[in-house]
């Protein structure tokens, strides 16, 4: 989808005014009905956004809106819950969360990993392994946490695990309240991958419970991640080898 995005912006629509990329446009009622016919097409909504303005902002105030809830409705209904009509940051980078793997690059948040980022088909996102991913005294916060995305043979770092989630009304989280109590910096060059808001490291702010290394069957001092002021959240792992009888049962 990034990859689409990138290519389709040099025909990106520059009049701030008014669209004119095309000869009239669709009523809202309209483009609703296409894409709720292509199943909330996320790459075509992407490219869509890329070369009209227009069309851009029905999909940020719509379209993404009903691909989040359509690729996960309950998780969007439990966000929802509180009465807001809306979720940190916005709907589009909420998509963006739900299917893309942001990858990591040498010298940005995960020292010197590359792991170009990529589109994935599916993933589980999990409230209640969210609550594994916070110390004892945020447990009462909402965390969705993803299944961590494999990637194998990463050098010396061996096979990583990157896993991506998001809070539920971040803004008035225990999560959040503790780390500006705690005065933590942001970071001071990396932004999130989603949204391009400032980021805390939940590491420095020594806020990664024990208990997500087994969770993640990875290595003690390997685990690391990052909230984001929208309360996104990115991580890295390391795995730890599987023993012999673990191997012959992937086999089998």
């Amino acid at each position: 989808m990034v990859e689409t995005m990138l290519v389709a912006k040099q025909y990106r629509c520059t009049h701030s005014a008014a669209c004119i990329c095309i000869k009239g446009h669709l009523s809202e009622d309209a483009i609703f009905l296409i894409f709720q016919h292509l199943n909330w097409n996320p790459r075509l909504i992407a490219v869509m956004s890329c070369v009209c303005k227009w069309f851009d902002e029905i999909a940020k105030r719509v379209l993404w809106k009903e691909f989040c809830r359509a690729r996960a409705p309950k998780m969007m209904l439990d966000m929802q819950s509180s009465g807001s009509h809306n979720v940190d940051g916005s709907w589009k980078s909420l998509g963006k969360l739900l299917i893309y793997c942001s990858g990591c690059s040498k010298g940005g948040l995960f020292n010197d990993v590359h792991i170009p980022g990529h589109f994935v088909y599916r993933t589980r996102f999990s409230r209640t392994s969210g609550k594994i991913f916070l110390v004892p005294q945020c447990r009462t916060d909402v965390l969705y946490i993803s299944d961590p995305c494999e990637h194998l043979d990463q050098g010396e770092e061996g096979d990583v695990g990157l896993f991506r989630g998001v809070f539920k009304s971040f803004s008035v989280s225990r999560v959040k309240k503790i780390l500006i109590e705690k005065q933590i910096e942001f970071h001071p060059t990396e932004v999130c991958p989603y949204c391009k808001a400032k980021l805390w490291s939940m590491l420095q702010a020594m806020m990664i419970p024990r208990s997500v290394c087994g969770r993640l069957c990875s290595y003690d001092d390997s685990v690391e991640y990052y909230v984001c002021l929208n309360g996104h959240m990115v991580g890295i792992c390391t795995f730890k080898p599987l023993s012999e009888s673990e191997e012959t049962s992937e086999i089998e």
